[in-house]
């Protein structure tokens, strides 16, 4: 099964509480009713375990894909579109990481 993880910083201009109901009330629900997923978390970064150091990202988000090719055209529905376009007017610079689960 494959994941993508995101990470990512809030815009300087981004409210944390605005973005987390954003992710609860709409990115969560919307991501998890496409056929293509099977779970969606987001998970708030808070420190680095054995150190005083803070993260390198304030948020991650991880998403089990079951199907990759199913992916890309629900990726392209204008509701895709608009969630995608909120997110990026939350996040600065996310990193998306596609990942296969080994074990």
């Amino acid at each position: 099964m494959a994941a993508l993880v995101v990470l990512f910083d809030l815009k300087d201009e981004a409210s944390k509480q605005a973005y987390e109901n954003w992710a609860q009330t709409t990115d969560v629900p919307t991501v998890k009713g496409l056929a293509s997923i099977d779970d969606f978390k987001v998970f708030s970064l808070n420190s680095v375990m054995g150190s005083t150091e803070k993260p390198p990202f304030q948020y991650c988000e991880v998403i089990m894909i079951n199907d990759m090719e199913k992916l890309g055209p629900e990726l392209e529905t204008d509701t895709m579109k608009r969630v995608a376009s909120e997110f990026q007017a939350f996040a600065e610079n996310p990193i998306f990481i596609i990942s296969e689960q080994i074990a």
